[in-house]
């Protein structure tokens, strides 16, 4: 007969287990009622649009209707940033919120599956991401958006902006990726300082083997350098594994199921997108704009670097730009710090898509 301690033993994963699912759901059903819009303009709706031949999930939130509408562009690759939602609720207050799960990732994929995805360019991405803002703007009655773009998303955000400037109000990067051409080398040392002084050799000994140059890199290769770079600053890695963890198992709107597609879309989207991203130079792409340009960067952002950020910002050429850090934030800083990131938003960005008589000439600070 089996020892009563020891069966109690076994039954221990089960019931803790158990209890991770049910706070989970107390946790979903407190943020879900935060997020309920009761205003009688408001929007919350989200549903599969026909976009590039394929449904893709796109979802729709605003206090008020008449606010300005921004769309937001995710990185990853493959990286839904809906999981962010109760994080900029208060962004609702002032404008009509757009996420949408690329081609690829999240609930896109979800519907699906690979199979029918297709073959995964940067510009399949960016024909996919007019489509997005032309819809939208059907759909809510408006002419234009703001386009914000997040990491790997600001990358074809650029292209978009570049071939449909007629879509768009203001251009938002944030966690701005400019590529991976330029100061490799220098990038590389900097992380190796940061992981020796961490006491990380092991990835030191990673990196070194990798190298620094990513067109030899393969998939495995891109997510080793990129987490061990997020490790290079613990303190701001911490910050960052918490809010991804917890914005994806407590998110309201997410399933089990929709979290193994979140996963496995990031997965599956760097596998097909690496090869283009290694190519990908923002200088190339476009320095030159029709309409307002800003960046907001995280003060210690280490995979995209607020020093190459600015200094592309520096060269674009558009009516009105501006650059600022966001401070006490790494890399997703829009949803690390997003009070601070709407301050922006509304000082620099709001003013000029409500009242476009009065634009002020370009700044940077």
């Amino acid at each position: 007969m089996p020892s009563p301690v020891l069966a109690a033993l076994g039954a221990l994963p089960v019931f803790f287990a158990t209890a991770a699912l049910i706070h989970r759901k107390l946790r979903q059903h407190a943020i879900a009622a935060a997020l309920r819009i009761h205003s009688a303009n408001g929007i919350a709706e989200e549903c599969h649009v026909p976009i590039g031949g394929i449904e893709q999930w796109i979802g729709i939130r605003g206090d008020d209707r008449s606010n300005p509408v921004l769309l937001l562009v995710h990185g990853g690759p493959g990286a839904s940033c809906s999981i962010f939602t109760p994080r900029i609720r208060t962004w609702e207050k002032h404008f009509t919120i757009v996420q949408w799960d690329q081609r690829g990732s999240g609930k896109t994929l979800g519907r699906t599956g690979k199979r029918a995805t297709g073959i995964l360019t940067l510009d399949r991405l960016t024909r996919d991401g007019i489509e997005v803002a032309e819809y939208v703007c059907r759909r809510l009655q408006v002419s234009k958006t703001i386009l914000m773009g997040q990491s790997f998303g600001s990358m074809f955000a650029l292209s978009m902006l570049k071939r449909r400037p007629d879509l768009f109000s203001a251009y938002v990067g944030t966690d701005q990726n400019i590529g991976m051409l330029r100061d490799r080398d220098e990038v590389l040392c900097a992380t190796l300082e940061r992981l020796r002084a961490a006491g990380l050799n092991r990835g030191v000994d990673a990196l070194e083997r990798i190298g620094s140059d990513p067109s030899r890199w393969t998939a495995h290769d891109y997510l080793a350098v990129a987490q061990w770079t997020m490790k290079s600053d613990p303190p701001t890695c911490r910050r960052i594994m918490k809010l991804l963890k917890d914005s994806v198992w407590y998110s309201p709107e997410y399933s089990l199921r929709d979290i193994w597609d979140f996963s496995r879309g990031m997965h599956f989207s760097l596998e097909q997108l690496l090869p283009d991203a290694v190519r990908f130079d923002a200088w190339q792409e476009c320095a030159r704009f029709d309409v307002p340009f800003f960046v907001f960067q995280g003060d210690s952002d280490v995979l995209t670097l607020p020093s190459l950020a600015e200094a592309y910002c520096n060269d674009v050429t558009a009516p009105v730009k501006g650059f600022a850090l966001i401070r006490n934030a790494g890399h997703f800083a829009a949803f690390l710090q997003p009070e601070q990131f709407l301050k922006e938003l509304l000082v620099r960005v709001r003013p000029l898509v409500t009242t476009p008589a009065s634009v002020p000439a370009a700044t940077h600070a």
